[in-house]
């Protein structure tokens, strides 16, 4: 279950910025294409609306960072500040780590919560009670947003949801540090599809190349043999 929803918590924010991406880079060449006069062509583009693109890639980019949020607390990406909880021992250290987790869930909780509260008051109730052909009561419609016109409720849903999966990831952590008393961590300097020998061939290459270009002053191999064909081959022997 929780490879699950891993991946889906994965899938999600790709997705997302996949979208955000694809939109923006349209409405981009939109906007440049209806300034070339091409008979035909311009008044096409002219014809198409791309007003609501910018609302959508803003929605698109909260969602992100919710569950992006979310994803930052199950691999460790977060930025803390540990110099002092590091140089304590071991029980007082584990007690701060639990204790700054344990904010982490109730924090993330209760927005959670109340961001849960407000969806429901802010349209949420009116949708759900119509659609099951209940009394409405005192729930109103709610407001819709500028541009694309979707209910709020849908776009502010994205706090509840993200933070309850943040709850949830803070729990997991707190869970397993309790257990085997390690926490999530992520290599900044790992590359993606390459091995930790291949990485250190590929820095060595690039520290031989640069030093030297200093040792050339600036100028490439072919160049440098070029104004300095008895240099390269005192450097050979």
């Amino acid at each position: 279950m929780g490879k699950i929803i891993d991946r889906l918590e994965e899938f999600i924010i790709a997705s997302l910025m996949a979208v955000a991406t694809v939109v923006i880079f349209i409405s981009v060449l939109h906007r440049y294409g209806t300034g070339f006069a091409i008979p035909g062509v311009q008044d096409w583009l002219l014809s198409l609306n791309m007003g609501w693109a910018q609302e959508f890639c803003i929605i698109l980019f909260v969602w992100m960072a919710k569950f992006g949020a979310a994803y930052g607390v199950r691999t460790g990406i977060h930025v803390g500040v540990d110099l002092l909880i590091n140089k304590l021992t071991n029980k007082p250290r584990a007690f701060m780590i639990q204790l700054g987790l344990i904010c982490g869930v109730l924090f993330t909780g209760v927005i959670g919560i109340f961001g849960a509260m407000f969806v429901w008051e802010n349209g949420m109730a009116y949708q759900t009670l119509t659609a099951f052909g209940m009394d409405v009561g005192e729930h109103f419609e709610g407001p819709t947003t500028p541009d694309l016109e979707w209910p709020t409720w849908m776009v502010y849903s994205a706090i509840p949801l993200g933070s309850f999966l943040m709850c949830f990831r803070f729990i997991q952590v707190m869970i397993k540090f309790g257990s085997t008393g390690e926490l999530p961590t992520h290599d900044h300097g790992h590359v993606e599809g390459l091995e930790e020998g291949e990485v250190l061939v590929l820095g060595e290459a690039i520290e031989i190349a640069e030093q030297r270009e200093h040792a050339h002053a600036g100028l490439s191999e072919r160049e440098w043999e070029k104004q300095h064909p008895a240099d390269d081959k005192k450097e050979e022997k």
